[in-house]
């Protein structure tokens, strides 16, 4: 899809924590929310997405469950935890720090 970026690396995970900040979801979902908000410039690869949700809950970020879906197919759901809300914070101010030296660069003439 024209308009598509890759996610810049080491950010999938904070994307993962603040779309599981505002709901739980199973990992397609959280995909498809990613791609949403970003309105569709992030495109996330399952095969980099799953990965990434079971390094976040084997460090205790995000819990996981087995639901069934809309759909009625059974699914793992996947829930940030507090300490998930704690890193969130700490990973958007190093996030904002980042951009605002990266825009102070490139405004530079």
């Amino acid at each position: 899809m024209a308009g598509q970026s890759s996610i810049v690396p080491g950010t999938l995970e904070m994307l993962v924590l603040k779309t599981l900040s505002l709901a739980p979801m199973h990992g397609w979902g959280i995909g498809e929310r990613i791609q949403q908000l970003s309105q569709g410039v992030f495109a996330v690869n399952q095969g980099t997405l799953y990965p990434a949700l079971e390094r976040l809950q084997r460090d205790g970020l995000i819990s996981a469950e087995w639901r069934v879906t809309e759909n009625n197919r059974r699914a793992r759901y996947y829930r940030i935890t507090r300490s998930g809300l704690r890193r969130l914070e700490t990973e958007r101010e190093e996030w904002e720090r980042s951009v605002r030296a990266v825009d102070l660069i490139m405004r530079t003439t």
